[in-house]
């Protein structure tokens, strides 16, 4: 994994900007701590910044190949889980590799299919081409939206990179926020549309997207969707597919020449994922697998059971990591020292984000970082596969809105009268286009159809959410995360089980459960679905309380003629009164307030100019 960015503008004089080039080559220094890279041509600038994982003494980037008169220039970030295929099926035409690298047949793939290769890459990346012999830049992000890729498009070039703070040391990007970029952060945030970077004229590239830029336009291309198709297998063949989906996925990305770990949380994710790679080490002769949790000082005192997290995590890991007989590790962040990430967070993340569920993590991927380079987790199997309550819950299955945020009326209590008064109508239509976007079968029934609904609703939102926020607070730490879920295979599959066979047994992800069964112990397959943990200290409440109120009082504050002082005020006398959560239910009334102290951050740190 890396950091990328690019500069495509024939009228530049790349010579005379090397500042902005090594402030834009430094703010990705995080993503890619080991080595660094430049390379200027025809007027094109291509920036690297590399975390070496696979063949670490080559692979440098930028990396070039030429082909007669033809020569072909790629910056790469990801890792391809199909590349002995495609070396194998490139050597047979007369390609050539001087490296074991992905990053050498990826840029073979170019220059043999052009941009037809990204439908031949299983993987998770984002990377540019620059190619000398029709002098444009092609830009390609993965299928799933795991690794990030924005651009900025102006009169006579454009700009790419990773990351937004990236293009945000180019004097020509500007950080203005208009009224679209403000509905996103008070009325979606953390969430964000599609494509949507926040900043005005900031944009990045769909999940699945590609593009060509000659020097005077974006030429975007959708290569991958969610399509439907009937699904043809009986139920006991599609819990064995299921299975076999996921053991290829978990294997195909335990491939690193650096060490490589497991997240382990005791729950069915990441017990499938941990149980794969240690049977996976067990047959090829390894040691065992290495595993890691994470937990908040004194939760076992103040854990609160709830609908949504009815169980602590601490019961079910040890029952797994004795099971599949790993080398268990348990991070404990101090709630000080995580009130105190917040702002880390969103310097992590270039928004702001999720809160204590990013500062967390955060801090937890720094922990690992200190032994391992590389780890497994599990997510996205709860959006693919039905795991939140709201696929089950049927008073709330067809409500026209996000089921993560239903009402937006904890967000209003927090926001002055009359501000963006556009804004119900910005996220239901965002909603809307979701639902109208999504592809069905004449033959699905009203459920069926529904359930395809909540599939794009959970794939192209929520998901998206949750990888940004893993990609962002890994690659901080220099630390990649690889997501065995996201197979682009196993999202085909889900999407087109129909829903009596997903919810097998009732149950919520209960193909992956009956999948499983056998393998895992009994207590795990059957253990209740409980979300990424959090701290349940009011220590974390009282501390936020505090920042908030000094907000309140700072009329120099952003956010002062913004925000209203009674609706927060509120949140903090009567935490408890909250009946609907801001996003998903990681974010109640603690939450809430560590956003506003994120978004005042950000505004602050980023000089950001409001454009209404």
């Amino acid at each position: 994994m890396c950091g990328i960015a690019g500069w495509f503008d024939r009228n530049v004089d790349f010579g005379s900007h090397k500042k902005t080039l090594m402030a834009m080559s430094e703010s990705l220094g995080r993503r890619g701590p080991d080595d660094s890279g430049i390379c200027v041509k025809d007027g094109v600038c291509l920036i690297h910044r590399r975390l070496a994982v696979i063949d670490v003494q080559n692979g440098r980037q930028p990396m070039t190949c030429i082909q007669g008169k033809r020569s072909c220039t790629i910056v790469y970030n990801g890792e391809i889980y199909n590349t002995s295929e495609l070396r194998n099926e490139l050597s047979s035409y007369g390609y050539s590799f001087s490296t074991k690298s992905d990053t050498e047949v990826v840029l073979a793939s170019y220059m043999c299919w052009g941009g037809r290769c990204v439908e031949k890459l299983n993987g998770i990346f984002a990377f540019a081409v620059y190619d000398s012999g029709n002098g444009s830049v092609f830009l390609a992000r993965d299928r799933i939206g795991v690794k990030p890729l924005f651009f900025y498009e102006y009169d006579k070039g454009m700009l790419f990179a990773s990351e937004i703070n990236c293009l945000l040391q180019n004097p020509l990007v500007k950080p203005v926020v208009d009224e679209e970029g403000l509905s996103e952060l008070f009325l979606i945030g953390p969430g964000r549309t599609l494509g949507q970077g926040v900043y005005k004229n900031i944009g990045e590239l769909l999940p699945g997207e590609c593009a060509f830029y000659d020097g005077k336009k974006l030429f975007r291309r959708r290569y991958y969707k969610l399509t439907a198709h009937e699904h043809i297998s009986d139920t006991d063949n599609s819990i064995k597919e299921v299975r076999e989906l996921i053991t290829d996925s978990v294997e195909r990305q335990l491939v690193s020449d650096v060490p490589l770990c497991c997240f382990l949380s005791g729950g069915l994710d990441s017990s499938i994922i941990s149980y794969t790679a240690a049977e996976y080490n067990k047959r090829n002769g390894l040691k065992a697998i290495d595993t890691y949790s994470v937990d908040y000082k004194d939760n076992d005192k103040y854990f609160q059971k709830s609908l949504f997290q009815p169980t602590p995590d601490s019961e079910f890991i040890g029952i797994m990591a004795d099971a599949i007989g790993s080398e268990h590790h348990s991070v404990v962040i101090d709630n000080r020292e995580l009130f105190y990430a917040l702002k880390q967070a969103v310097d992590a993340r270039d928004l702001p984000g999720m809160t204590d569920v990013d500062s967390s993590l955060l801090l937890f991927c720094g922990r690992i970082k200190e032994n391992f380079t590389v780890a497994l987790s599990g997510e996205c199997a709860d959006e693919l596969f039905g795991g939140y309550p709201w696929y089950h819950n049927s008073n709330i299955l067809f409500e026209e809105c996000f089921p993560w945020s239903r009402s937006l009326d904890i967000r209003r209590s927090v926001l002055k009268s009359g501000f963006l008064p556009k804004g119900e109508e910005y996220v239901k239509q965002r909603y809307l286009d979701t639902c109208m976007n999504t592809e069905k079968l004449p033959t699905d029934s009203r459920l069926d159809a529904r359930m395809r609904e909540m599939f794009s609703l959970n794939f192209y939102w929520f998901m998206q959410t949750l990888l940004d926020r893993k990609d962002r607070m890994s690659m901080y730490n220099g630390l990649e995360v690889r997501v065995p879920f996201c197979d682009y295979r196993i999202v085909d599959y889900a999407f087109n089980l129909p829903w009596s066979i997903k919810a097998y047994g009732g149950r919520e992800k209960g193909i992956v459960r009956e999948a499983f069964r056998g393998l895992l112990p009994d207590s795990i397959i059957e253990r209740k679905k409980s979300p990424y943990p959090k701290t349940h200290d009011p220590l974390y409440f009282k501390l936020c309380a505090g920042a908030v109120k000094d907000i309140l009082d700072d009329k120099s504050s952003p956010l002062y003629d913004i925000l209203d002082r009674q609706g927060i005020e509120d949140i903090i006398e009567h935490p408890e009164k909250i009946s609907s959560p801001w996003y998903g239910q990681l974010m109640r009334a603690p939450q809430i307030l560590a956003y506003i102290i994120q978004l005042d951050y950000w505004f602050r740190k980023n000089g950001v100019i409001i454009e209404l």
